[in-house]
């Protein structure tokens, strides 16, 4: 009826709260719920102990973002993740029972030329291009986060930031974490829209990386190491692409690095075709080091990567590999996604091991010529029930080759994950 104040539906009303100022301030508060089981059959092909009903993974979150002008942001999170069963007990990506997840506050000076800049100080999550490098890490309950700086210039064909930050420490307690000021994250990384005569997008960028206590087969010493990287990405009709290159080089104790990546992905989806299936091809390498005895470092550091980099099993992680990809994609419904992936892993040098997503060593070389390491086979359903409600379902096989069975524990591994998430 005309004339009668607008209705708004819960969470909706929340989207959008205006705060009556002369500034056109508003108020935006969200969330997230989610609700995950795990159980793995011999996990790490049976390195490690079993769980015996699985793993109950428990995350809460809650945010206000508040645009108090056009000049200033306060943004807050709240986040609790809470773990349950796990044999060893929590890791520090399980469990952190309540922590600021964010906690920053903008600061945008006015548009010039059409371009917006803004300075961010605080408590931030951080993602470069596809996650390869810098990530948050959504797969693990506890998602990664930095304490620093970040400043982003937004043209309408170009993006760039310059970050100067550290990663945060994770504690399972309540409000205990703090900055780990054993690493640090600096560099600047740009995003350009179409800049070449043909389809695609360009990202270029400079990363520096300093550990104190990195660990490798070689040993434990203190790296400060510098990535130069150039990913092409886009999509021209039914084929898509994100190519990504990396070079690496620095210092780790007294030696020298030197590594080096190069990580594709190409698809074709037959969009007119039923079920719109896509398939996808992801071949990919990561140097590892050739020599443990000599004070060179030739493994590839992917710093702050994907948690579930290759599979929601999260075994193994981009160094000292090379891995062929395939993936087939179909979507029966609009509300109905489904997976299947074939994943082909070695490791590439024979005097390097086998690395975990977060760089602990899984498997020392142990005098094994083999480069076959394993073969997993994944599964995937999502279904949407609504706007924010999903349910996935995963099932993954893994099955050891030669140079697992020849340097330890080599069962067959089996993964299975429900999840059911909610975001307002």
């Amino acid at each position: 009826m005309q004339g009668m104040p607008r209705t708004y539906h819960w969470p909706e009303y929340w989207k959008y709260i205006p705060l009556n100022n002369d500034s056109d301030g508003y108020l935006t508060i969200g969330g997230e719920v989610r609700q995950r089981y795990e159980y793995t059959n011999n996990p790490t092909y049976g390195q490690d102990p079993q769980d015996k009903r699985g793993v109950w993974l428990q995350r809460y979150s809650l945010f206000g973002d508040l645009h108090w002008n056009r000049h200033l942001r306060f943004f807050g999170q709240l986040t609790s993740a809470l773990e349950a069963g796990r044999a060893e007990g929590p890791s520090p990506v399980d469990e952190d029972k309540l922590e600021w997840q964010n906690a920053f506050i903008d600061l945008s000076p006015d548009k010039w030329d059409d371009r917006e800049a803004t300075l961010r100080l605080g408590r931030q999550e951080i993602v470069f291009g596809s996650g390869r490098i810098v990530d948050v890490r959504e797969g693990p309950n506890v998602r990664r986060t930095f304490d620093g700086g970040r400043g982003f210039v937004i043209d309408n064909r170009w993006r760039v930031d310059v970050v100067a930050a550290r990663p945060r420490l994770d504690r399972p307690g309540v409000f205990d974490d703090k900055t780990n000021d054993t690493q640090a994250l600096w560099g600047i990384y740009s995003v350009f829209q179409k800049p070449l005569p043909y389809p695609g997008n360009l990202d270029l960028y400079y990363l520096g990386y300093e550990n104190e206590n990195s660990t490798y087969v070689q040993g434990t010493a203190h790296e400060d190491r510098y990535s130069f990287g150039v990913r092409y990405w886009g999509d021209a009709g039914n084929w898509s692409w994100n190519w990504e290159a990396l070079y690496q080089y620095g210092h780790f104790g007294s030696g020298d690095i030197n590594a080096w990546t190069l990580a594709t992905e190409t698809a074709y989806q037959w969009a007119d075709m039923h079920w719109q299936p896509t398939m996808k091809l992801s071949i990919n390498i990561a140097s590892g080091d050739d020599d443990p005895d000599d004070s060179e470092l030739g493994t590839f550091n992917p710093l702050y990567p994907r948690g579930n980099y290759f599979s929601e099993a999260a075994v193994f992680g981009p160094r000292n590999f090379y891995n062929f990809h395939t993936f087939l994609y179909l979507q029966p419904t609009d509300a109905l996604a489904l997976t299947a992936d074939l994943n082909f892993f070695w490791r590439l040098e024979t005097e390097d091991g086998l690395y975990s997503p977060n760089g602990q060593i899984i498997r020392e070389p142990d005098d094994s010529d083999a480069h076959f390491a394993a073969t997993a086979l994944s599964l995937t359903a999502e279904y949407t029930f609504c706007r924010g409600l999903v349910f996935t379902a995963i099932q993954t096989f893994g099955k050891p080759e030669k140079f697992m069975r020849e340097t330890g524990p080599s069962e067959d591994l089996s993964f299975t994950e429900l999840t059911v998430q909610f975001r307002f």
